[in-house]
């Protein structure tokens, strides 16, 4: 009998199921896009096909793919120095860093670096800690800050649930209602929430209360808007009662939102910003843990108690501080402002067309449409941390934007909408269209 052969991507597949294990997933009955190169907003398969990335990778290739001034820029900093303790210092890493304070508003002077987006929550919250002697961290629910076990436990994604019992402690979770699901109405909602938070302050202690953390713009847990105001009242809470307000701009930072930071939509400037996913794009691991100069101060005359291998790492830097420059050069920031504007403008058209479309919101090029089965009844068409049974619909509606050619992220009732922000108003109809034909499959169902 002759031998079956197989293609190249199947054998790649099939080397990463049996070798490799995969993030949020069960290991068996995943078909994992094998990706051969990218460039733009757009990746290839070995057998040459095209899929368009309208999640910009986990929403951290902001710059698009391929861009190949990080590769030189990399490549320049490999050939002079790859590596050196965080004891030792280059030129890159000082560059980075008055490149970072330059961009950062307020006192924010002084960076920390880090190797992702988790070590950069873990490090403030120690920090946070460190700094005010007390202890207990205040969070949201409905967010999420990484997978790390401190960072897992400030989150408030059902996805803790499982290592309940290894979570780590002093870490006391509110909830922040959004403005479609508020049963009392939307022009009550700020006046809830802070007062909501105002008790939460009262119930622990403001005196045992080290830091809020709050997220610069929600992300995967379903881009929630916060109500107006909410950021600064939160944060004269915080200068109220000594509590230092920690804002992760990790999905929302760098220019994702049409601002270098989600918390520049708010007028308030935060104690400590966490940072990573587009801070290099995905080109290399990197984070970076910025405070202010009344923070570092502190530690002026006593021991930093803060480290990492790979802090400052020179080459991280370098990709780091070029794609910051990216950023300017190509008019990145305003771009995402004005694509979002767009892409608000065609959301608004396809809600016409269709009945599944419950509510869309966005900031920037940080977007998600929330699906129902009913607008007048608001039930959604897969719920809060939804069962496998109840993710039917949701899941055909996930396989036929993959099977259209379209990388992107689909959780629970969500579809995100997050494209890397080179993007063009051709490049956004090319996607709403997928998107357009894949929501047919939601629209069978509603009423």
């Amino acid at each position: 009998m002759e031998a079956k052969t197989i293609t190249e991507s199947q054998e790649i597949i099939q080397d990463n199921l049996d070798h490799t294990l995969f993030s949020w997933s069960r290991q068996k009955g995943i078909t994992p896009l094998a990706i051969k190169h990218a460039e733009g907003i757009y990746l290839y398969d070995y057998e040459g096909n095209r899929h368009i990335d309208f999640s910009s990778g986990l929403m951290n290739v902001n710059i698009g793919h391929g861009n190949q001034r990080v590769t030189e820029a990399v490549i320049k900093q490999m050939r002079e120095v790859a590596y050196v303790t965080p004891s030792c210092v280059t030129r890159v890493r000082g560059e980075l860093g008055k490149k970072l304070a330059e961009i950062c508003p307020g006192d924010l002077n002084k960076a920390f670096f880090t190797l992702c987006g988790a070590t950069s929550i873990e490090n403030a919250i120690k920090l946070a800690r460190l700094y005010t002697g007390r202890h207990k961290i205040l969070a949201r629910y409905q967010s999420y800050h990484g997978a790390s076990i401190g960072a897992m436990s400030a989150s408030g994604d059902p996805r803790r649930i499982p290592v309940d019992s290894q979570q780590a402690p002093n870490f006391i979770h509110f909830d922040l209602p959004y403005a479609y699901r508020f049963e009392y109405g939307e022009e009550n909602l700020l006046d809830f929430s802070v007062r909501s938070m105002e008790k939460q302050i009262a119930y622990e202690g403001p005196g045992t209360i080290a830091a809020i953390l709050l997220e610069g713009q929600s992300g995967s847990s379903g881009c929630f808007l916060y109500p107006d105001g909410y950021l600064k009242a939160v944060r004269e809470l915080c200068d109220k009662h000594g509590i230092l307000l920690i804002i992760d701009e990790v999905m929302s930072g760098f220019g994702r939102t049409g601002k270098w930071f989600g918390f520049m939509h708010h007028d308030i400037i935060p104690d400590m910003i966490c940072m990573a996913k587009g801070l290099t794009c995905g080109y290399l691991p990197f984070g970076c843990l910025m405070v202010t100069d009344r923070i570092a101060s502190k530690f002026d005359d006593v021991v930093l108690p803060l480290g990492l291998t790979y802090s400052a790492h020179p080459v991280s830097c370098a990709a780091a501080l070029e794609t910051l420059h990216i950023y300017e050069d190509d008019g990145l920031i305003e771009n995402a402002r004005v694509m979002g504007i767009y892409l608000d403008q065609q959301i608004e058209k396809m809600k016409a067309k269709h009945p599944s479309i419950g509510d869309w919101r966005n900031t920037g090029l940080l977007g998600c449409i929330e699906l129902v089965k009913n607008r007048g009844t608001k039930e959604p068409m897969a719920p809060f941390n939804a069962k496998p049974d109840e993710m039917l619909i949701m899941n055909k509606v996930a396989a036929k934007i993959r099977e259209a050619g379209m990388y992107t992220f689909v959780r629970w009732g969500f579809v995100f909408i997050a494209p890397p922000m080179i993007i063009t108003k051709e490049q956004i109809d090319e996607g709403l269209a997928i998107i357009s034909e894949a929501l047919k499959i939601a629209d069978a169902v509603a009423s």
